[in-house]
C-alpha cells in the first residue's frame, strides 16, 4: 500500500533509524500493517552479537512505534507532528529476529487523543509471534 518513500511523507523518521520499508494495510486512526525486510548488512548486527546476529529487541519496539506512527500520523489532524515514545508497558519477546527475516509489524490504535495515545503491536516473523507490547505516545511539532 505504501512504500518506504510514501512512509517518510507522513513520519519524520530517516536512516539509518527508518525502520520500516512497507505499509501492506492500513486503517488511519485505527490500525496499520508493516514490513521490515531484516538485511545482512544492518550496522546493528556488526556487534549485535557477533557470530549470532541478532535484532536487538529495542529496534523491533520501535519498529512497532513506527507502523503506529505512520497509523495515526496519516490523519489530516495530526500532519506535521512527531509520535514521541511515553511508555512501553507488557513488552515480550517471544523470539529472535535474524538476517534475512520478513518482519510483520501489526499496530493497533486503543487510545487516542489530542495529545497522546496509547497502541498495541505484534512482530512475527512468518506465523510465529516474536514480539507484543503496549506502548504510549505523545504528539510534538516537526520542525
Amino acid at each position: 500500500m505504501l512504500n518506504q518513500e510514501q512512509i517518510k511523507e507522513i513520519i519524520p523518521h530517516r536512516d539509518p533509524f527508518l525502520l520500516i520499508d512497507e505499509i501492506l494495510e492500513l486503517e488511519p486512526g485505527k490500525r496499520a500493517v508493516g514490513m521490515k525486510h531484516v538485511r545482512p548488512e544492518e550496522d546493528y548486527f556488526r556487534g549485535h552479537f557477533p557470530g549470532q546476529p541478532v535484532m536487538p529487541g529495542v529496534l523491533i519496539l520501535e519498529s512497532l512505534a513506527q507502523v503506529g506512527a505512520v497509523a495515526v500520523l496519516c490523519l489530516p489532524e495530526n500532519k506535521g507532528k512527531i509520535a514521541f515514545f511515553g511508555g512501553v508497558k507488557e513488552a515480550k519477546f517471544r523470539g529472535m529476529v535474524q538476517p534475512g527475516d520478513d518482519l510483520r509489524l501489526e499496530a493497533e490504535l486503543i487510545k487516542l487523543r489530542s495529545r497522546a495515545g496509547v497502541g498495541s503491536g505484534k512482530a512475527y516473523v512468518g506465523d510465529k509471534l516474536v514480539c507484543e507490547c503496549e506502548f504510549m505516545f505523545m504528539f510534538g511539532q516537526d520542525k
